[in-house]
């Protein structure tokens, strides 16, 4: 695997942990976070394949762009589009006053980046874990 696309791989792990950890907080659990790194976690396995691919891709958090620059590769990915699209507007939506996720918002964001985690990491060879 190309070092770039391990780069992103670690960075992806980051926010998965990260988001696993504030899914089981007991006090002071903070929702919009999870949405967050769910979000964040997607982006950047989104951007590992495309980078393992040779796919060059532009700065952006819009999940859906980085989905049509990877259904060349990863036609099957298309069934995540939906999610994609959420877990996009979540991670701006809740980054600023004016909105909060609640915990069923949050519950849903940590399950679709659950979903297309363990399909972007089998695709890439990895365990699912």
């Amino acid at each position: 695997m190309k070092r770039i696309a391990l780069e992103w791989l670690a960075k992806a792990e980051g926010d998965f942990a990260t988001l696993e950890r504030e899914s089981r907080a007991r006090t002071r659990r903070n929702n919009d976070a999870i949405c967050f790194h769910a979000e964040q976690c997607v982006e950047k396995y989104l951007k590992a394949r495309l980078a393992e691919a040779g796919v060059s891709f532009p700065k952006t958090h819009d999940l859906t762009v980085l989905l049509d620059l990877a259904k060349p590769s990863e036609p099957l990915w298309e069934v995540f589009r939906g999610d994609l699209a959420f877990l996009t507007e979540c991670a701006v939506k809740f980054r600023y006053p004016g909105e909060s996720a609640n915990k069923k918002t949050a519950a849903e964001a940590l399950n679709m980046c659950r979903a297309f985690r363990k399909a972007a990491r089998e695709s890439m060879g990895r365990k699912a874990r």
